[in-house]
């Protein structure tokens, strides 16, 4: 039998795997205002609106913010019906059990860590952290376990206590991680 890993025990704090900034806290907010992404991201903040005000995600914007983050799964996604991408992301939106929360958006056809990471980010009103390799290079995990819970549940909470610290919002901290990554990483 395959080895796996033990589930992840989401309802306590997680130490951070090691994750360390790699450039002073107080940074952030210069990095944020320099941050460009050439697919900007003001569709997924409004898509995120809609989610929030309707409890869940249409297929349609659902779609999008799949193509947001990674245009490759669109064909996978697209698999969803419309029940399919509603049903999970109003699961994932109103339940409170992290391990819920990010489990069951990666039921959607086309969905793993990092795009179930962006639905969280922009569509739930506790404040999640995109699952990126820019921003994990940011702190330091140059070799993420991109695709397991645990880390993903790590990578939260050190992006939590971070933002929390620095006094800044998740969308902020992610801006900032993204651009440092893409001003230093060689």
């Amino acid at each position: 039998m395959p080895k796996t890993d033990p589930e992840p025990d989401m309802s306590r704090k997680a130490a951070g795997d090691g994750l360390r900034l790699r450039f002073d806290h107080r940074l952030i907010q210069g990095l944020s205002v320099r941050y460009s992404y050439s697919q900007g991201d003001e569709e997924p903040g409004i898509i995120g609106s809609r989610a929030e005000k309707n409890g869940f995600l249409s297929r349609a914007d659902f779609l999008r913010l799949c193509r947001w983050k990674t245009p490759r799964s669109q064909k996978k996604c697209a698999e969803n019906t419309p029940e399919l991408a509603q049903e999970p992301t109003r699961v994932a939106f109103t339940c409170t059990e992290e391990q819920m929360r990010i489990g069951v958006l990666m039921l959607l056809r086309g969905v793993d860590l990092p795009t179930a990471s962006a639905i969280l980010h922009f569509c739930h009103t506790e404040p999640y952290p995109l699952l990126d390799r820019r921003a994990l290079w940011s702190v330091g995990a140059e070799k993420p376990t991109r695709n397991k819970p645990k880390f993903w549940w790590s990578y939260t909470v050190f992006c939590r206590n971070l933002a929390e610290r620095s006094g800044v919002s998740m969308r902020v901290l992610d801006r900032a991680l993204w651009q440092y990554s893409q001003e230093n990483e060689s």
